[in-house]
């Protein structure tokens, strides 16, 4: 399939039941799977006039977008997707906003350094100081959905709350009086970088980058002068030790930055959807109590189901081509990880969820390549401890509303629930 001069659409076939592109809209993230399910079959690569991305849909070539970086630069990845106003550009400008992505945006060979670093200082150590920890919060959690009487909704008192004090307790932070800010300076950035907001609604999301950044900014600093057992004091030390090769304390800022928002933000979704599915397919949820072992395999086919990122931007840095279609310098492109994930050429009955699949950690969900997400294994081991600690002590519980009726706020690449409305 090739573009034809002039336009730049890869028409697949006749649209006349579906709408505009087999009724894939870029920001409704309430059920997104069927248009899909048809943009694989009949428009796998298309210019989307409506937010000017070509939009990719089919897992090999979605794959090979995150494997090609020199052609399909993540430059873009956390470049607002609606452009800043001038209010709320100046509210950065006045509170010295100079944040940039710590890895995920940032190209070779800075980002070659920068993750040597990072990758440095999450040890194996680390993650095993934290294993008692995040069990402790679980079942802490566990007690305060209980107390909270029902029906509870778990996003607030356990989706919310788990992966904040987890990442809090990584960085060397105070727990019990961080989590609230550094959730909403998330959903700040969130919406500031994925959402589609107005002039008006940008404004105090603006003043939450800003706290948020100064915030970072302040943590280093304090590892400067306090020298703490975390991850933190890590990156602070190693730059003492070889100020060349190590990051210098904005790059360290900035590392926070992203370690602070993608390493709880997608899990918190990644939890709020693992419990979702499994209460909604509860021939799995008994599978799970019967065998908690189990709670791995559930998280890699949740993450594959239903992915936190549904989909992810890349730009052309030179003329490229997906699938036959020509891709000319320039141009921005949004892979559709949430349509990879259930492609049929790689899981066999895609649209089934089955906790026990060979293949489901073959999921695209924590991207390909160089960019491959750093904090993957934190995020599996904290949500798996979450279902295991849930399935043995809280074995009755169940929705408390049609799954059909969860909402999903837009987005164009965030797939989270709103609430998780639970009983027992």
């Amino acid at each position: 399939m090739t573009t034809t001069s002039g336009c730049p659409v890869a028409h697949g076939a006749p649209d006349d039941a579906h709408g505009v592109h087999q009724g894939y809209q870029p920001f409704e993230q309430r059920d997104p799977f069927p248009a899909y399910a048809r943009l694989r079959d009949h428009e796998p690569v298309f210019y989307d006039e409506r937010t000017g991305y070509w939009v990719v849909s089919r897992y090999d070539d979605v794959r090979a977008a995150f494997s090609d970086w020199e052609t399909f630069s993540s430059e873009n990845a956390q470049r607002p997707v609606t452009p800043r106003s001038a209010a709320a550009q100046q509210i950065l400008d006045d509170g010295g906003f100079t944040a940039y992505s710590g890895l995920s945006a940032r190209q070779p060979p800075t980002h070659t350094r920068i993750r040597k670093s990072a990758s440095a200082a999450f040890t194996p150590r680390r993650f095993k100081a934290l294993e008692p920890q995040i069990e402790t919060h679980v079942r802490q959690l566990i007690q305060d959905v209980r107390g909270a009487g029902r029906p509870a909704d778990l996003v607030p008192l356990f989706t919310n709350q788990l992966p904040v004090m987890t990442i809090l307790s990584l960085l060397g932070l105070d727990v019990q009086h961080s989590v609230a800010s550094f959730k909403r300076w998330s959903e700040s950035r969130s919406a500031m970088t994925w959402g589609h907001l107005t002039d008006e609604e940008q404004v105090p999301h603006a003043h939450g980058l800003v706290e948020y950044w100064q915030a970072c900014l302040d943590l280093v600093a304090t590892a400067h002068r306090d020298d703490p057992d975390s991850l933190v004091g890590d990156l602070v030390r190693a730059q003492r030790d070889d100020p060349d090769a190590a990051l210098d304390d904005h790059e360290i800022a900035s590392v926070c930055y992203s370690l602070l928002f993608a390493g709880h933000e997608t899990t918190t979704t990644l939890l709020g959807n693992a419990i979702r599915l499994l209460l909604t397919h509860r021939d799995q949820w008994d599978r799970l109590i019967a065998d908690p072992s189990l709670a791995p395999g559930a998280i890699e086919e949740s993450l594959r189901y239903s992915p936190s990122i549904v989909a992810w931007r890349r730009l052309a840095k030179k003329d490229g081509e997906i699938a036959g279609v020509k891709i000319p310098d320039g141009s921005e492109v949004l892979l559709l990880i949430g349509a990879a994930n259930r492609d049929p050429s790689r899981f066999e009955d895609p649209d089934t969820y089955d906790i026990t699949r060979a293949n489901a950690r073959e999921h695209l969900a924590f991207g390909y390549g160089i960019h491959y997400c750093l904090g993957n294994k934190l995020a599996k081991m904290q949500s798996a401890t979450a279902l295991r600690e849930l399935a043995t002590s809280m074995p009755d519980l169940r929705l408390d509303v049609d799954p059909d009726t969860i909402e999903f706020p837009d987005s164009i690449s965030m797939r989270a629930p709103v609430a998780v409305p639970v009983t027992w």
